[in-house]
């Protein structure tokens, strides 16, 4: 069954603002998700309807089965997990002990049961050695960490990531794409996150929906989704870098190959293989 499905589903603000429009999408459970997109195109209003922070002006959504309304908000709030782009709008306990107690301890759950929860999110996260630390003192991939472990906690079905690598380095990034692989594969859940760093997507999202003017304009694999170059770059997306630099030297003549690389290891046996000598 589907875990997640939207039917005709449109949003406009109070203002007069339609920003999403009849969007039809389907997620499956442990899917790894991406929703690529120029500012504005929609995305983080799209998030904000996953877990009932907004409700469609027209539509509807299904989260495992329920429809997200207000009789439904609670049971779809520890389904749908958040991690904000910012992980200091997100933190704001004394301690990281606290911070991961705060949603569980909100759901009736104490006691042994609450220990053995923060324990387990703590080692999930890698993250055991920070639980007495206050979340002010730790650095950008640490606070991702820390927010991350706040939501899986309540045992969500799925991870909603806004920007889920902004103002990280780049072995903060490598970590972290590892860490939502781990989470994706070993706790079965799903990941849906959106990015203006497209050289991630390849490494971290099965699917794409790609959002322009609030409409989806592409969806597919991310081969079929990269494979529309033209499409992407008119609405102001780019190719992951790889790919960009094997199309230079397709088109230079260094190289002759249909199908353009998404990471450093396709296009390794890309140039292995296809190399004009």
């Amino acid at each position: 069954m589907e875990l997640i499905n939207l039917s005709n589903v449109n949003y406009t603000y109070v203002d007069g603002n339609t920003v999403l429009k009849n969007i039809n999408m389907n997620i499956n459970p442990q899917e790894r998700i991406a929703i690529l997109g120029p500012n504005g195109a929609g995305k983080s209003t799209l998030f904000q309807l996953f877990n009932g922070l907004l409700t469609p002006t027209s539509g509807n959504i299904t989260v495992d089965g329920m429809t997200v309304c207000k009789e439904n908000l609670s049971k779809i709030r520890q389904n749908v997990g958040m991690v904000f782009q910012d992980s200091d709008d997100q933190l704001f306990n004394s301690n990281v002990r606290q911070e991961i107690a705060y949603g569980p301890m909100n759901m009736g759950i104490k006691g042994k049961e609450l220990d053995e929860l923060i324990k387990w999110a703590l080692n999930s996260t890698k993250i055991s050695e920070y639980e007495n630390r206050s979340p002010n003192t730790l650095s950008g991939g640490e606070k991702k960490r820390v927010a991350l472990a706040s939501v899986l906690a309540m045992k969500p079905k799925v991870l909603v990531l806004d920007e889920p690598t902004a103002a990280l380095d780049p072995i903060g990034v490598s970590q972290l794409i590892k860490l939502l692989n781990s989470i994706n594969k070993d706790l079965k859940i799903t990941i849906i996150f959106s990015t203006h760093d497209v050289d991630i997507v390849p490494l971290l999202a099965d699917r794409i929906f790609v959002l322009n003017k609030g409409e989806i304009v592409l969806h597919g694999s991310t081969k079929e989704v990269f494979s529309n170059v033209d499409i992407l770059r008119k609405i102001n997306l780019r190719l992951p870098r790889v790919a960009h630099l094997t199309e230079i030297l397709i088109k230079d003549g260094f190289i002759k190959s249909n199908n353009l690389p998404l990471t450093i290891g396709q296009a390794r046996e890309l140039f292995k293989k296809n190399t004009i000598k």
